[in-house]
């Protein structure tokens, strides 16, 4: 194997990695409280938020609110 083909086969096997990683991303949310769809649902509203600190207004920053 010539040296272009071994840095050809290292380039291939670096992409095929990426690629293979990027695919597992998706949208998640850490708590289901900073989910915007979820800020109707009972655990999302006090008294029961406040308890676990998951209320959305605790998790969103004030600059993401405003937008």
């Amino acid at each position: 194997m010539t040296r272009h083909e071994l840095s050809l086969l290292a380039l291939t096997v670096c992409v095929g990695i990426l690629c293979g990683l990027l695919t597992g991303c998706d949208d998640r949310f850490r708590y289901p409280c900073q989910n915007p769809t979820n800020w109707n649902n009972v655990e999302c509203k006090p008294p029961i938020c406040t308890a676990t600190g998951t209320c959305p207004e605790q998790l969103i920053k004030p600059e993401q609110e405003k937008k």
